[in-house]
Parts: structure tokens; C-alpha cells; sequence
């Protein structure tokens, strides 16, 4: 038997989200079904609101309602430090800490020569652009992941901007707060050793 197509609809919506199977798809629409009236039309306006006001910044390629974002507008940030980060999700996490306060430049994505992504399918060259008509930039921060992806993109970038005299840093990567060094793997420890600190 079928499901009937608005059902089956929705379950097919779903599975277009990432890491969302078949069997995850039917349980969140059956719960759907048995949602609230109000609470699937406000989850229906969230998705149209999402779409209708969200567009990406012309500076930094972050999400935003107005353009420039917020964090570009903001002059008492600091203007000589750029966080380069591979998705807008990532600027959100790194606002959190509220230890960072200078610019940040979005990618979207990384190399991935297996995919077909390279260069210019990113956010790259807004970013030289933009290091070329600002000279107050004294370092480029790279935040990409530490993946093999993120550590070429890292390795790129670097390439391309130190040659004009701005410092081309990477955040550090290593054990994390309350690991065991014993469950570590062998990039993990490296990187630690690499990124050690005096104390």
C-alpha cells in the first residue's frame, strides 16, 4: 500500500536533507502529521522566512537580512584581523566563545578536487579582493576543519595571501579539553605536539 501523496511528498522533502534516510523521513512526517495546526504553520513560515529574507553579505559571504551583515557594519570590531571559516554556521559558533573580535570572510565549502570543487567554485576571490582594497588587514586567520579538505584549503589560501606581506595564521588543532592522550589518534597528537604552547 501507498502512502497518500501528501505524506509521501513530505517524506521525499525530508530525505532531501542531509543525513536524513528513508526511515527518519516517515518518522518525521507521520510526527508532523500529528503536530499542532499552529506549530506546522509556523514551521512553514520559518522555512518561507528562511528562503524570502536570508541572503548572503557582499563583504564577508555571511548569512544576513541586511546587507552588509551586522558584523561587517560593526566599525568597532577589530578591522585588521580576518577568521576565515568554511560555512556561515561556523561565524555563529565562533561569535559564541565571544573571545574573537575581528572580521570574518565565509568560503562555503572547501577544495575538494574529488567533488570537483575547486577555487572558484568558493568564496576566494571576493576575499583577495577584498585584502586588496583594505589595507588595514594585518593577519588572515585560516578556521577551516581539520580535514584533509580543510587542511588543502588552509595550505591554498596561505599560498595566495602571504606573498602580499599579510600574516596567514591557522587555528590550532590538538587534544581537546578532558581527552585521554591513550584514545587519541595519530594526526590529533601530532597537531597537538605541532600547536604547543609555553606555559
Amino acid at each position: 500500500m501507498q502512502y497518500p501523496e501528501p505524506i509521501a511528498k513530505l517524506i521525499e522533502s525530508f530525505m532531501k536533507l542531509p543525513g536524513i534516510g528513508a526511515k527518519t523521513a516517515t518518522r518525521l512526517a507521520f510526527y508532523t502529521v500529528d503536530m499542532n495546526k499552529d506549530d506546522v504553520m509556523d514551521f512553514s513560515s520559518a522555512l518561507k522566512s528562511t528562503k524570502e529574507n536570508l541572503k548572503y553579505c557582499s563583504i564577508c559571504g555571511n548569512l544576513t537580512e541586511e546587507d552588509p551583515c551586522e558584523i561587517c557594519r560593526d566599525k568597532s570590531r577589530d578591522q585588521t584581523t580576518i577568521l576565515v571559516v568554511e560555512q556561515p554556521k561556523d561565524v555563529m559558533v565562533m561569535e559564541r566563545i565571544q573571545q574573537y573580535h575581528g572580521l570574518y570572510h565565509v568560503l562555503h565549502g572547501v577544495l575538494s578536487p574529488i567533488e570537483g570543487i575547486g577555487p572558484e567554485d568558493l568564496n576566494v576571490s571576493s576575499l583577495i579582493k577584498r585584502l586588496q582594497k583594505n589595507d588595514q588587514v594585518k593577519e588572515v586567520i585560516v578556521a577551516t576543519n581539520a580535514t584533509p579538505e580543510g587542511e588543502s584549503t588552509a595550505m591554498y589560501l596561505s599560498k595566495l595571501i602571504s606573498p602580499s606581506g599579510i600574516k596567514v595564521t591557522r587555528l590550532a588543532h590538538g587534544l581537546s579539553m578532558g581527552a585521554d592522550i591513550e584514545y587519541a589518534d595519530e594526526m590529533t597528537l601530532f597537531k597537538a605536539v605541532e600547536g604547543r604552547t609555553e606555559i
